[in-house]
């Protein structure tokens, strides 16, 4: 099992790997290849959000019981929609609630940190396009999505996409088993299901994503949330788990609390 997490160091950011819980700097580009440098000390305590993607590649409805809780049909194929790239912020960063934007909610995701170019990828050859996995918090504006509003407004605005802690390689992201998805507001876990009840797969979403758009190296695909979604408020704190990746927490804040 090997963990990317980036960093500041030194007053700039930098890619850190650890292994075997051994942390050393990455001396290269972790996509186009790289060597483990120095050491760093101990654990850092100040991450990043682990990439900074080009898009955000979302599926909506690939849980069935998610669908059931929306009152939406399954979908005959992957319903898709991007978060653009100004969403994301990484651990402990603030998701700040939006005035006037109603009922917002928080929407525990594993996603897949695309490594390489990757165009009309056929399924059988998806793996090859797969750096590793993150969390993703799709954060919703649910109210403006429920207005019929679409879900780009919905889901777009700044600090929607909290992304981390790392990106972890060497998961079995195709085994039936599955790895356990889960949410936790303040200490309480509010959804918990495992990748094993998605609609459409892995493969299956890097194959059609890709048949669409060209996916570039750091770019993610966000597979969809289980149902459990739920409200957030100002001064809640949200975890989103991912079995194998780690925790991302974040604070939920209100705007007028962002320091000018």
């Amino acid at each position: 099992m090997r963990r990317f997490y980036r960093i500041e160091h030194d007053g700039r950011p930098r890619h850190v790997v650890e292994e075997g819980g051994e942390w050393r700097l990455v001396e290269g580009d972790i996509f186009t290849g790289f060597d483990a440098g120095d050491r760093v000390g101990s654990a850092p305590t100040r991450l990043l959000a682990p990439v900074e993607p080009s898009k955000i590649v979302c599926v909506g409805l690939n849980y069935k019981d998610h669908a059931a809780e929306q009152k939406k049909p399954l979908p005959a194929e992957p319903l898709i929609f991007i978060k653009p790239s100004t969403c994301v912020i990484g651990p402990g960063d603030g998701i700040v609630l939006p005035p006037g934007a109603g009922r917002v909610d928080h929407e525990a995701e594993a996603a897949v940190v695309i490594g390489r170019r990757a165009s009309s990828v056929r399924e059988e050859d998806a793996h090859a396009y797969v750096f590793g996995l993150t969390c993703v918090n799709d954060v919703t504006a649910r109210a403006l999505q429920e207005k019929g509003v679409g879900y780009t407004r919905a889901k777009g605005f700044d600090t929607f996409a909290p992304v981390g802690p790392c990106i972890a390689q060497g998961l079995d992201y195709t085994s039936p088993a599955g790895l356990a998805v889960e949410a936790w507001v303040n200490g309480a876990r509010r959804q918990g299901s495992s990748t094993r009840e998605l609609i459409f797969p892995i493969p299956r979403l890097v194959a059609f994503i890709s048949a669409i758009m060209t996916l570039l190296p750091g770019d993610i695909i966000s597979t969809g949330t289980p149902s459990g979604i739920g409200p957030l408020a100002a001064g809640d704190t949200v975890t989103v788990k991912v079995e194998g990746v780690g925790e991302l927490t974040n604070p939920v804040i209100n705007r007028s609390e962002i320091q000018p």
